[in-house]
């Protein structure tokens, strides 16, 4: 049976009931678990402790979880942190952009505990596969030390930009269709709007490309999705 194996999970979650259950399943399944009741401590909890994985409510006080999102995964020193949002917001645009933050996954209240603890487990399982090295002109990844590098120098990519990349340049020359990028990346259908695709490129190209509006690497091909130049 799969289990935690001690790995520490923080929950940031206002509505202690809720917690609460979280933790006591966590715990049954191996995991240690951490809590905290609000955005500014969850942050500060985050950046002290360095948890294997983050369960983020998105209404929280003193500051939303998107926001705490938007600085975890913005931060070198935390955006490797896997992050699932639990939120009783539901509406498309709340899940877009807390996966354009940088979210892993997204569940809504009422949720199965079942349920975040089999995608707990997905998202864990994807970040220990094996990758070897990648080299696409001055573009380097090493997965190990999920890390990358441009002509030597390192750049800092959310772990969703990381995915994105590393999928590109491992099927380099290969033409991605943004649905199947939206599907190999986020774990999604085209149930949502493909536009994230492209707002995750373009962030992409700012980091990577020397002229972002004349990419030698990140290619467009019109009416279909991108893929990496050979």
């Amino acid at each position: 049976m799969d289990t935690g194996s001690g790995r520490k999970i923080l929950i940031i979650e206002d509505e202690s009931d809720v917690a609460d259950l979280l933790a006591l399943s966590l715990r049954k399944a191996g995991f240690n678990t951490s809590a905290a009741a609000d955005g500014a401590s969850g942050l500060q909890k985050a950046r002290d402790n360095r948890p294997d994985f983050i369960i983020l409510d998105l209404m929280l006080p003193k500051m939303s979880g998107l926001e705490v999102c938007r600085i975890l995964k913005g931060d070198a020193a935390t955006s490797h942190i896997p992050i699932l949002m639990l939120t009783a917001k539901a509406e498309e645009i709340d899940r877009i952009v807390g996966l354009e933050f940088g979210a892993d996954d997204y569940v809504t209240k009422p949720f199965s505990p079942r349920e975040v603890m089999l995608r707990i487990r997905a998202i864990l399982r994807r970040g220990e596969k094996p990758v070897e090295t990648l080299q696409a002109g001055p573009i380097s990844i090493d997965p190990a030390r999920h890390q990358i590098r441009v002509n030597g120098k390192r750049v800092h990519l959310t772990s969703l930009e990381f995915k994105l990349l590393r999928t590109l340049m491992q099927r380099r020359g290969r033409v991605q269709e943004r649905d199947k990028l939206l599907n190999d990346v986020w774990g999604y259908e085209s149930v949502i709007d493909t536009r994230t695709v492209d707002t995750h490129v373009a962030e992409l190209r700012r980091k990577l490309e020397r002229d972002p509006a004349s990419p030698k690497h990140i290619l467009t091909v019109r009416k279909t999705g991108y893929r990496l130049a050979r």
